[in-house]
């Protein structure tokens, strides 16, 4: 979006909503009754298996096609998706990572085709493309967990596509560094600044030590990187924090890379709110969240968001509604429309109480770029596990305020006397639901694709980017060419693993400090120690996280509290098969096993866990499960032989300790 002169009023920022589900067909037309309703521009959300690489078909996409995102498995689905979107008018936001290389490929293999049936310039209209592909694969392995490569291939693709797209696709933003899931893994502002800077750093060092673009144009490479931030409810902090993140990219484009231009050097960024700190405890409340957190980065115009995408009120019970992301259209139009904020030039500069705030988060985050660029950068902070110790550290202290009152979470450790909400009425469908024929119909429709197209095109473009793998040449135009022999999102992720292999980033949990001194954790440790004595070993925990759901911070934290109060604890961290996890829990003699699933895939994996401790015979250790769980669906889960459902009302962690103690003291027929 381009910025106004100081005088003008500034332009309203473009509005998103992260929407897609289902299919490539039921996506578009929630795109098509979105752009229809105002929207200015699309946010692609993928499913678990195409952010990971995998067809519907792979036995880790079992129970989780289509239920967080659009499943995309090659170009016919894309094609699908963008039906009747002319792409080179459209501003599309992807958020993609590991194999972001191969679904921007597949986008412009669409505008291709899309230019050539219109008998226009095909380069012209690749010149036009405007959007963003997410890409950040740093804060994958810090957070989100959709990783695929280890670091050192993964920057590569990163480096590759940012010279493809400088050179073909010059108004594309071919990263978008994200902060937002930082601040979701329990960074401090300081810390997400922070790090965010250090994968913009680690980035742009690539791309100039690649060789592939000319020192000259190192400004056109930093013109075309994106942030992706959060916003908190702490909204003056909030805002500080984009001030001090918009001076400080300013200070290291110009000194690090030489960028004389101004204009090449503004922080350009968007915004989706905080998610994870909505609540499923009083669900209205978060109306009103999510219009404090839009105001922390539109108020101050001189760091103001250039996109923002609200999510919805009931974002932690399920899938949100048309209706309830058309709610969060309206807020977003009601504050460009209705109000004066674009009249002004910025309200805050010469605010002392301001700057000193963005004085205190600079001075913190140039300290804290300085200790990561000191053990090697981003990447060697990564594989270190030093940056995520931190997040899992600063995570655990967050909630600890929560759980001991010094953070008020209102409707939840506060104010917590409520009446009945119409929104969540008997009768009334709170949250869309996901038809299970989803993942049958996409497999089925894989299977036809495979059988019409041309495998030995398909075979050869497969080799030719296995070969290219193996040098050091760009892979963008390789990756083209599979898009268009009509290879899927399996088979190009699958080539690349051979060449690259694959990666299981550090957890954070060993290096995170025991919170001593709390009474409540006393008492379950000692309850934890009298158990042990009676049993004569150690009470043992499974933490797992089963299927493609990358979100492990409350995995973590489980983990954490656990170890805490005296369990030994097993946490091998993501995306694990039930076998996996059941072989685990018997060879490690667990007394309990506990799930964490965020994605809607908790009726699929978890009852194949019950399933394998039973045929293990050792189905007297009981599995509990945590996430994001509709009643009805909680029900089903206790009637398949979980032994217990946390969502998350239940935030009191030591609490859910003292719970499980009782549940193995159960089970061993203890008093």
């Amino acid at each position: 979006m381009p910025y106004p002169s100081d005088h003008e009023r500034d332009r309203p920022w473009v509005m998103r909503t992260y929407a897609g589900h289902s299919s490539a067909a039921a996506s578009n037309e929630l795109y098509r009754r979105n752009l229809a309703k105002g929207q200015t521009g699309l946010s692609v959300a993928f499913d678990l298996p195409t952010q990971t690489g995998y067809d519907p078909d792979h036995q880790l996409s079992r129970g989780e096609v289509g239920k967080v995102g659009v499943p995309v498995s090659h170009i016919g689905d894309m094609r699908r998706l963008f039906d009747g979107i002319p792409l080179a008018e459209a501003n599309t936001s992807m958020t993609i990572n590991a194999p972001a290389m191969w679904l921007l490929a597949l986008y412009v293999s669409v505008a291709r085709e899309q230019a050539e049936t219109e008998g226009r310039d095909v380069d012209e209209v690749l010149a036009k493309l405007t959007g963003t592909t997410q890409n950040d694969i740093i804060k994958e392995y810090l957070s989100r967990g959709t990783y695929i490569f280890p670091p050192g291939p993964s920057l590569r693709l990163i480096t590759d596509m940012i010279a493809w797209t400088v050179h073909h696709v010059p108004k594309w933003n071919p990263i978008n560094i994200c902060s937002y899931h930082l601040q979701e893994a329990g960074a401090t502002p300081t810390q997400e600044v922070a790090y965010a800077l250090c994968t913009a750093i680690a980035v742009l060092d690539a791309v100039r030590d690649s060789g592939q673009v000319d020192p000259a144009d190192m400004g056109k490479v930093v013109a075309r990187i994106s942030f992706f931030v959060n916003a908190g409810v702490r909204f003056v902090e909030e805002m500080s924090k984009m001030r001090a993140f918009t001076a400080l990219w300013d200070e290291i484009t110009r000194d690090r890379y030489g960028v004389t231009d101004p204009k090449a050097r503004r922080l350009r960024y968007g915004v989706q709110v905080n998610s994870l700190g909505l609540t499923e405890a009083q669900p209205e409340n978060n109306v009103q969240r999510i219009v404090l957190e839009m105001l922390a980065v539109s108020l101050s115009r001189g760091a103001r968001a250039r996109a923002i995408q609200l999510p919805a009120w009931n974002e932690a019970l399920g899938l949100p509604r048309p209706w309830d992301q058309q709610w969060a259209l309206r807020m977003q139009q009601v504050l460009a429309f209705e109000t004066d904020l674009l009249e002004y030039e910025d309200i805050f500069d010469g605010s002392h109480v301001i700057q000193a705030k963005v004085d205190e988060i600079m001075a913190g985050a140039r300290e804290e770029i300085a200790r990561v660029q000191d053990v090697g950068g981003a990447v060697a902070a990564v594989e270190s596990g030093y940056m995520k110790s931190q997040l899992v550290g600063s995570l655990a202290e967050y909630r600890r305020g929560m759980e001991n009152g010094e953070r008020v979470l209102v409707g939840v450790n506060k104010f917590a006397t409520t009446e009945p909400s119409p929104l969540q009425a008997e009768g009334a469908k709170a949250i869309e639901t996901i038809d299970p024929a989803v993942e049958k119909d996409a497999v089925a429709a894989l299977e036809e694709w495979r059988g019409r197209r041309d495998s030995d095109a398909v075979e050869r473009s497969l080799a030719t980017l296995k070969e290219t793998a193996r040098t050091s040449a760009n892979l963008f135009e390789a990756t083209v060419d599979c898009a268009r022999a009509g290879v899927t999102t399996g088979e190009w992720s699958g080539a690349l693993r051979e060449v690259f292999g694959e990666y299981r980033a550090p957890t954070g949990v060993s290096a995170t400090a025991a919170g001593g001194g709390d009474p409540g954790i006393e008492r379950v440790r000692a309850r934890v120690r009298a158990t042990e004595a009676e049993l004569g070993e150690r009470l043992r925990i499974l933490v797992g996280k089963p299927g493609l759901d990358g979100h492990s911070n409350g995995a973590e934290q489980v983990a954490v509290r656990a170890r805490d109060v005296g369990f030994e604890v097993v946490y091998q961290g993501i995306r694990l098969t039930p076998e996996q996890i059941t072989a685990a829990a018997v060879q490690e003699g667990v007394h309990v096993v506990g799930l964490s699933v965020l994605s809607g895939s908790h009726l699929e994996v978890v009852p194949h866990v019950v399933d394998g401790l039973r045929a293990a015979g050792a189905g007297d250790v009981p599995v509990i499960v945590g996430g994001i769980i509709p009643p009805d669906d909680a029900a089903l889960l206790t009637e398949r032989g979980i032994a217990r459902v946390f969502t998350p009302k239940d935030y009191e962690l030591t609490d859910i300790m003292d719970g499980i103690v009782s549940l193995i003291r159960e089970r061993h027929g203890l008093s």
